[in-house]
């Protein structure tokens, strides 16, 4: 499912997965959120609710361009770098087309349903 997503101002190509998780974000959407480094490889931001993680894929990498939720927390996750492993509890949602110094750099998302 296509998204309009703008970041710093910027419009940026993304779309979500058909998963319960990816689905039940969608419905959150209108969001603008303030971004945050994490880890050194994801710009994170806390999301207004949480996201039904039931049947939740396979755990996978997150890879740059990943749209993702880290369940335990809460949050949105925004890879701009590989992640180290795969995780249960990290839920990919979609994917972003935009470069890694792009989104590494981003203070701030706004993600809404394309019409």
């Amino acid at each position: 499912m296509d998204i309009r997503v703008t970041l710093d101002g910027r419009s940026v190509e993304a779309t979500l997965n058909d998963s319960p998780a990816a689905r039940d974000f969608a419905d959150l959407l209108p969001l603008t959120l303030d971004l945050e480094g994490f880890h050194g490889t994801e710009r994170v931001a806390d999301l207004p609710g949480r996201l039904d993680t039931s049947g939740a894929p396979e755990p996978a990498a997150a890879k740059t361009g990943d749209i993702a939720y880290y369940a335990p927390w809460g949050n949105l996750a925004l890879f701009y770098r590989d992640g180290l492993a795969a995780s249960a509890d990290l839920l990919i949602l979609g994917h972003l087309d935009v470069s890694a110094d792009q989104l590494g750099r981003a203070d701030r998302i706004t993600l809404e349903a394309a019409s």
